[in-house]
This record gives structure tokens, C-alpha cells and sequence, in this order.
């Protein structure tokens, strides 16, 4: 059967019921339901043929790690989702873990990050299984765990000697082909004035004065160091909290004084090529002129590196890539059109495990997977149009990368 044939065989069923069955897992980040969902996971691989382990990862919790083994001669290909979800907020209108499916949408938390993809890549490698098809090249499917808390369980992974030539992180993207995304950092700007009561404010050091003129500038900045406008695109500062009162431990109860001390708390995104040491000197600068301005604040930048926490850092590949051309091709046999590729955001500003398995592992690959317009939000959920599209996209990418063996 030519691949074109192959892709208008999915089995609709099968595939948004095994996903359904992925959502009713609550498999919340370093629960029982996570081991169990993993544990699940690699009983389903076992099924088709695979190779599985379940593999350790700190703090007692497991990745379900499965290979189908080519007959040699062509590249692998690794797929990588992670299986820990985010928490139920408040606002639903569905069951969260029923895996409710109507004409358009299933629902479920997490589903959207990241079951859907994790589902979708199975479904294509057993859809080709079912079929007879034998490969040349190996196919590797990771569901990893602690995405959440900086990729954890990838990391895990690579250390426990998980390689490919390629690999397709399947964060959502809404299928768009994401080659490059920026690695995060987080920190806090502590700017220490003078006070005076209000009849004197002219002699004060007004920290909040101060902090008013600075939050726009981190909001608006650009850091230095990006190789073209396109790693500019996804240069971003944020301050997410503010806290201006009277001393260190921000005393609220007397604003009559000129307040002496304010505490942010940022978040920065900076692009392949530019480093934390250049993030946070661009950051300091910044607090320099400040200074300057202010003559007699003080001002003092740290570095929020969270202990026991891996660092996301910035993914990128060439569009020119054969990961890249290969996705770019499934698109357009599936949806016959152009594949929206590049620094696309909002995603390009989300860190994800492509990271470690680009700088650590040394691989090639893409991110690409379904969801995203409805993701971490009251009834997340992903249309099942675009789940099945991605069902048929990877099942291209696979045997464009590791080839078929053809049949005398």
C-alpha cells in the first residue's frame, strides 16, 4: 500500500479511544497516577512488538521507553511527549479526566499538553505495524516524565544512553513545524531607595518611582547577542510581580513615607546564541542607568536558578534539516498545502524537552504536535480533525526517515 493509501486507513476509533484512555489517567507530576500511566504506557508498546523498559528517574518516578527495531540501513527516529500534566483549574464545564469526545473536540486535562501528541505518535507506528510495513531504520517512542519540572525525565533518558539520528518533540504547536524556541530564565531585581515622609518627598530615593521606570523597559528590551532577526523574534522580558512598601520586609501599614525597597520578580526568553551571562548583563545595565538616574538608589540583580530544577534552555535546527523536510512534507501530502515553518510563536516562547535532547543529546529534530489554541485552560481540548492530522503526519515522517524495507 503506497503511504498516500496508507494515511486514509487510520483507524478513527482506535485512535481517539486509546487517547481517551490516556486522559482518564490522572496522571498529575510525581503521583501514583503518572507511574501508573507510564506503566500503561509501556504495557501498550509491549503489545505492538516493541522493545520496552520503564526506566528510573529521581524522586521514584518512570519513564516508559519503547523501540521498534529496522532491519538496518536507514536513520531512527525518536519521538518524545511527556506523560505529567497540569493541575485541574477551577471553570469546567466537563469531567477532566472523562476523555469526553463530541463531533469536534476531545476534552480532558492534558490532553492538549501533551497526550494528544504522545497518542498520535503511537497511533501512527501502530498504524504501520498493523499493516505489514517493515522499516529499515529504528523508531523510538519516549514518554518521559517531569517535563514540568525542567525536563527531568528526558534528561533521565539521554543519561540512560536513549540516542536517534532524529527526533519529533510533540509539544502542541497546532502542527505548525517549530525549529526554534528560547531558553528561560528567571530572576529578581531588588532596588533599595531612601525614605522620607511625604512633606519631604523631594529629599526621598523613591524606590517605586524608580521601579515604574524600569518595568517598561525590561518589558520592551531586546538583548544583545542575537545572530539574525529572526533569534530576535523571540527575545521577551516579563516582570511578573511587584512589591513596593517601606524596608525588606515590605511594611504596608504606613504610606504616608516615601517607600525605600520594591521586589520584582521576571522572566526572560532569550534565543539560540545568547547566553544567561549575557541576558543578565544586558538586565544589569539597564539597572545601571537606573542607578544613574536615581541618584542614591541601589540597585541588585539575582539570578532565580531553582535548585534541583534543569535549566530549559534554547532549541533550534535548520528549516533545511531532513526532520524539517520530512514533517514539511507530510503536511503537504495530508493537508495540501504549505507547512506554517520557523520561529512561530507563541510557542517559540515555551521551553520544551527538544532542548536537552538538541544540547545534551546532540540530535537533530523538530517540535511539532497537536493543540495549542486551547491548552492549560477550563475544558482543555483538541479538535479531532487536527489530532488525526497529526496521526497521519508523523506516520509519513517515519517512513520517509526510516524507510520501508521493500517487499520482493
Amino acid at each position: 500500500m503506497k503511504p498516500e493509501q496508507l494515511i486514509h486507513h487510520i483507524d478513527r476509533d482506535f485512535c481517539l479511544s486509546f487517547l481517551a484512555k490516556m486522559v482518564q489517567h490522572k496522571s498529575y507530576s510525581a503521583t501514583d497516577g503518572e507511574r501508573e500511566l507510564a506503566k500503561y504506557m509501556a504495557a501498550q508498546m509491549a503489545q505492538l512488538g516493541l522493545e520496552t523498559e520503564l526506566q528510573n528517574v529521581p524522586c521514584d518516578r518512570l519513564n516508559a521507553i519503547g523501540r521498534l527495531a529496522g532491519s538496518g540501513g536507514g536513520k531512527s527516529l525518536l519521538f518524545n511527549g511527556h506523560l505529567d500534566t497540569n493541575p485541574v483549574t477551577e471553570g469546567w464545564t466537563v469531567d477532566p479526566w472523562e476523555g469526553k469526545i463530541d463531533e469536534q473536540f476531545i476534552y480532558g486535562i492534558g490532553v492538549s499538553n501533551m497526550k494528544a501528541g504522545d497518542a498520535a505518535y503511537f497511533c501512527a507506528l501502530k498504524t504501520l505495524i498493523d499493516a505489514g510495513i517493515k522499516l529499515k531504520g529504528d523508531v523510538i517512542l519516549t514518554y518521559v516524565v517531569g517535563e514540568l519540572q525542567g525536563g527531568i525525565g528526558t534528561l533521565a533518558a539521554i543519561e540512560q544512553g536513549v540516542r536517534a539520528d532524529y527526533f519529533i518533540n510533540a509539544e502542541p504547536t497546532d502542527l505548525q513545524a517549530l525549529t526554534m524556541h528560547a531558553g528561560s530564565l528567571m530572576f529578581t531585581i531588588e532596588l533599595t531607595g531612601d525614605t522620607r515622609h511625604l512633606s519631604k518627598r523631594e529629599e526621598a530615593v523613591d524606590a517605586i518611582s524608580a521601579a515604574v521606570e524600569l518595568i517598561p523597559q525590561i518589558n520592551g528590551i531586546t538583548f544583545s547577542g542575537a545572530k539574525t532577526a529572526e533569534h530576535r523574534k523571540i527575545n521577551r522580558g516579563h516582570i511578573g510581580t511587584v512589591h513596593g512598601a517601606l524596608g525588606r520586609d515590605l511594611e504596608e501599614w504606613r504610606p504616608p513615607q516615601v517607600a525605600d525597597f520594591v521586589r520584582l520578580k521576571g522572566s526572560a526568553r532569550f534565543a539560540p546564541g545568547q547566553t544567561v551571562e549575557g541576558v543578565l548583563a544586558d538586565l544589569q545595565a539597564l539597572l545601571n542607568a537606573l542607578c544613574q538616574r536615581y541618584p542614591g538608589l541601589k540597585a541588585e540583580l539575582y539570578d532565580d536558578g531553582i535548585r534541583d530544577k534543569p535549566t530549559m534552555l534554547p532549541f533550534e535546527v535548520s528549516p533545511e534539516s531532513a526532520i524539517v523536510k520530512a514533517v514539511n512534507r507530510g503536511w503537504k501530502t495530508v493537508r495540501g498545502t504549505e507547512q506554517p515553518t520557523g520561529v512561530i510563536t507563541p510557542p517559540a516562547f515555551f521551553g520544551t524537552d527538544a532542548a536537552h535532547l538538541y544540547q545534551h543529546a546532540g540530535m537533530e529534530g523538530i517540535v511539532c504536535g497537536p493543540g495549542g489554541k486551547y491548552n492549560t485552560m477550563p475544558d482543555e481540548r483538541v479538535e479531532i480533525s487536527e489530532f488525526l492530522d497529526m496521526v497521519r503526519i508523523y506516520l509519513l515522517a517515519i517512513l520517509e526517515i526510516c524507510h520501508p524495507v521493500e517487499v520482493a
